[in-house]
């Protein structure tokens, strides 16, 4: 139920809207101290309370609760209101475009491995387990990764700042730039977008906002299920 009203929520960003906006804005760029990052709100609304909000109404609250400690900062720093302000936002919107992501991975992982399999939290996201599952007493520690294509995907793993308790699983995917224009003038697919095709762990909504799909979880719940046979 909630995997399927996140899908539609996904489908009504304005993705084009929001980066014609934010993109060009890059004005705070400095690490934010713990108080003020977004990802602790994130987890709250999107995964505990199962919130599906507009990137506008989660601002809204985030400036609500964190004001003071965002203006103290901003005093901190020197910077004019207009400067910061306008440079958090995106700062912000690019946190929760990246991480909502994320987030419906763990329902997508969720309706795969069954209801209560699947933990997320700010505290395992920093340990490098962005959706942690628990099946059949396995624990699988899946990380996230977009990458740009270099000719072979790297199997190096990804860091994590510390071991986990069972199996870490990295996802690494590729979101190509062609996906709004996927033909060449000539009428042919471009490259980038067939190998996009290829990977059936994802697909893009309509409005461009890439997901993944049930196949990037399957493989691994065939395989416990094929190994308590």
């Amino acid at each position: 139920m909630y995997l399927e009203k996140f899908d539609k929520f996904l489908q009504t960003v304005p993705l084009k809207d929001y980066r014609k906006k934010y993109s060009t804005i890059k004005i705070v760029e400095m690490d934010l101290p713990k108080g003020i990052q977004a990802i602790e709100l994130l987890y709250k609304v999107y995964w505990e309370e199962k919130k599906f909000i507009t990137f506008e109404k989660f601002y809204k609250r985030y400036t609500k609760e964190k004001g003071d400690l965002l203006e103290k900062f901003r005093q901190k720093t020197t910077m004019c209101k207009d400067c910061f302000y306008r440079g958090i936002e995106a700062r912000i919107y690019r946190t929760w475009a990246g991480l909502i992501t994320q987030i419906h991975g763990g329902y997508v992982a969720e309706s795969v491995f069954g209801n209560g399999t699947v933990d997320m939290s700010r505290e395992l996201d920093s340990l490098g387990a962005d959706i942690r599952v628990n099946y059949k007493n396995r624990i699988l520690n899946y990380q996230v990764k977009k990458t740009s294509f270099s000719g072979v995907m790297s199997r190096v793993p990804l860091p994590r700042k510390k071991k986990n308790n069972g199996e870490n699983i990295d996802i690494k995917y590729e979101v190509p730039t062609c996906l709004s224009d996927p033909k060449t003038k000539s009428g042919e697919f471009r490259l980038p977008y067939l190998r996009f095709l290829e990977d059936k762990r994802t697909k893009a909504f309509d409005n461009g906002f890439v997901v993944f799909t049930p196949d990037t979880f399957l493989p691994k719940k065939k395989e416990i299920d094929n190994s308590l046979k």
